[in-house]
């Protein structure tokens, strides 16, 4: 899969880096955390079915300022620049995990250039608080002083043990039983785990996600407009099922995908080809609208 690699400047002098991989109808991506540019989750899948994926790194991840994330609006007032420079009027937005928040303020605040907003296990209100145990442990493990230690660490261990490193995080992903998602995974699933570890870093990122985590979004939901779907696991161990039905409940006209897939991951395992035929069900439903 080839991916170009760019970087530009944007008001205030700051960097923003983003990646293309396909041509076609253009869809705007919103990594999740500890991600960046490089992502390759789902993207042969659907650069298969004819779409171009344009992802920034989000602020403080990769080679993007993170000044940018200062404000979730520069953010998007910089990711509007990118689509400037690219030539685009509008593109589909897809959100995934912690990148939930900056596809729903873009939709919100950039309504004419959101042709739909795509949540796959995103987080869509009030994550975690400062008493959480997920939140402590982040803290600790994830912010710039030790967030390449921890990544290394987990990095070798899974080059000389990697199903027993995956057996060890399921429970961080899945409700289910570990046996249970064995049944489910098979071994490409496992090479794939695999690779979006070795490509994972926090940067200085993951804490202005947890900084946002904290916020509700009820205001900038009530704002969208665009087709909106919805796509979450009723097993997700990271994200609960709960923000995917927090947006049922705020945005009316949205469709709500509830999926039996294993956990947070809901690309990987035998049932993400369920998840890919609602997806392409949906943005072919927008494209055929548009014409």
């Amino acid at each position: 899969m080839d991916r170009m690699m760019q970087q530009m400047t944007v008001t205030g002098g700051y960097t923003l880096e983003y990646s293309i991989v396909g041509s076609g109808e253009p869809v705007l991506v919103f990594h999740g955390g500890h991600s960046n540019c490089k992502e390759t989750l789902g993207y042969s899948e659907m650069t298969e079915k004819g779409y171009r994926l344009i992802t920034p790194s989000r602020p403080g991840y990769g080679a993007t300022s993170i000044e940018l994330g200062e404000e979730l609006d520069d953010a998007c007032d910089a990711y509007v620049k990118l689509m400037d420079e690219l030539g685009l009027a509008s593109a589909h937005l897809l959100a995934v995990s912690a990148g939930g928040p900056s596809g729903i303020r873009f939709a919100a605040r950039y309504p004419e250039r959101t042709k739909s907003l795509i949540l796959q296990s995103a987080v869509t209100r009030h994550w975690l608080g400062t008493e959480d145990r997920a939140y402590k442990f982040s803290k600790r493990m994830f912010r710039p002083g030790s967030e390449k230690y921890t990544w290394a660490l987990v990095r070798g261990f899974g080059a000389y043990f990697p199903r027993v490193l995956f057996k060890s995080m399921i429970s961080s992903f899945s409700l289910l039983p570990s046996n249970e998602v064995r049944r489910r995974l098979g071994d490409d699933d496992v090479s794939l785990f695999l690779q979006m570890i070795n490509l994972q870093r926090s940067g200085q990122g993951f804490m202005l996600d947890l900084r946002e985590a904290m916020n509700d979004r009820d205001t900038e939901l009530a704002q969208i407009r665009c087709p909106v779907l919805v796509m979450h696991s009723r097993h997700d161990a990271t994200v609960s099922i709960e923000h995917a039905r927090h947006i049922a409940r705020h945005v009316p006209h949205a469709s709500v995908c509830e999926l039996d897939a294993w956990g947070h991951l809901i690309w990987l395992g035998q049932d993400a080809t369920a998840m890919y035929e609602e997806l392409f069900a949906f943005l072919g439903k927008q494209e055929g609208a548009a014409t």
